[in-house]
């Protein structure tokens, strides 16, 4: 089944307020042959063609907020005619965007501390965002540039010199997080919520250390909210992500089928996770991976969004499995 793909400004503005001068009419130009290159024909229903879901048989249309100066469009519904059995978040860059000022930071704080001589500047940090997991990604770059003159020299040493390294910097971002210096993305606590209060099962997985994820969960969402979120971390399987072994033992576990969940992403590498799962996936697309290729999401947001700025909704994920979306 083809996927759609709806890609979103960070700031929309309804209809009603948006110009309708030339510079408008500019941008909705550009923005259309953007949506051209992304959007598939979108088909609600077999007898029925445009924007339309069924609830409780009746056919409901989408409320849509449409921006004429930033061509982004939003879906969301209140009554949603199915809902996922699960809703699974990656977390650095879906929960909070950690990347750039929080995991880049603590790494290089960490080579500092170890007088190791390395610093990884924004870009580059990017470039090696393509590698899953943190204890990966330095052991790539050292094979690549060198190793440090403080690093053991054979292979065995060298992986308790990376884990010692991981150690510390995750200390070092837990610091960061207790301290409430990266917010939530907008909209998560509100999907969470949602989902919460339907039974909608709520998990986090992620190739993060496990403490780090704990300590975001429960500092960040709080611990109410904490306490019904499993968390899939870490060295929990022994293959990262774009592996789909993390989201394949979190439906094992919260016994669910991969087909009836629901992941949010915002990276390559975790959407070919969760498709090569078996599951759909939302992008929500962060600092890093704005310009990252995501024709097989089912749908791509900048953010998920609070009122009245809402992306989508808990509804929105439940019409995906519907297999609404079809070319």
């Amino acid at each position: 089944m083809a996927s759609t793909v709806i890609c979103h400004s960070l700031n929309p503005l309804s209809s009603s307020s948006s110009p309708r001068g030339p510079s408008s009419s500019h941008a909705k130009n550009s923005c259309d042959c953007s949506l051209r290159r992304h959007v598939r024909r979108i088909f609600l229903s077999s007898s029925t063609l445009g924007r339309r879901i069924s609830t409780n048989g009746a056919s409901r249309k989408w409320p849509i907020n449409k921006s004429y100066r930033s061509g982004s469009t939003c879906f969301a519904a209140s009554s949603p005619s199915a809902l996922p059995s699960a809703l699974l978040f990656d977390c650095d860059g879906v929960l909070v965007d950690t990347e750039k000022d929080g995991h880049r930071v603590s790494f290089n704080d960490t080579f500092a501390e170890r007088e190791l001589g390395v610093t990884w500047d924004v870009d580059l940090y990017g470039e090696l965002l393509k590698i899953g997991g943190g204890k990966e990604r330095m052991t790539a770059y050292f094979n690549k540039t060198g190793w440090p003159e403080k690093a053991p020299k054979n292979e065995e040493e060298r992986k308790h010199f990376i884990a010692s390294l991981h150690k510390q910097k995750t200390d070092l971002f837990m610091v960061l997080i207790e301290k409430k210096l990266l917010p939530l993305r907008p909209g998560v606590a509100k999907l969470i919520d949602q989902a919460l209060a339907k039974g909608v099962k709520v998990a986090v997985c992620s190739t993060s250390n496990e403490k780090a994820v704990s300590s975001i969960v429960s500092c960040l969402l709080g611990p109410v909210r904490a306490e019904k979120i499993k968390i899939f971390a870490g060295d929990v399987v022994p293959r990262k992500k774009p592996d789909p072994a993390i989201y394949v033992l979190a439906a094992s576990t919260l016994g669910v089928e991969p087909s009836s969940c629901v992941v949010v992403e915002d990276s390559a590498i975790g959407l070919a996770a969760a498709k090569a799962a078996g599951m759909k996936c939302i992008v929500t697309k962060s600092g890093y991976t704005a310009e990252e290729d995501f024709v097989n999401a089912d749908a791509v947001f900048d953010c998920i969004g609070d009122p009245p700025e809402e992306r989508f909704d808990l509804a929105f994920c439940g019409s995906l499995l519907e297999k609404q979306y079809v070319s």
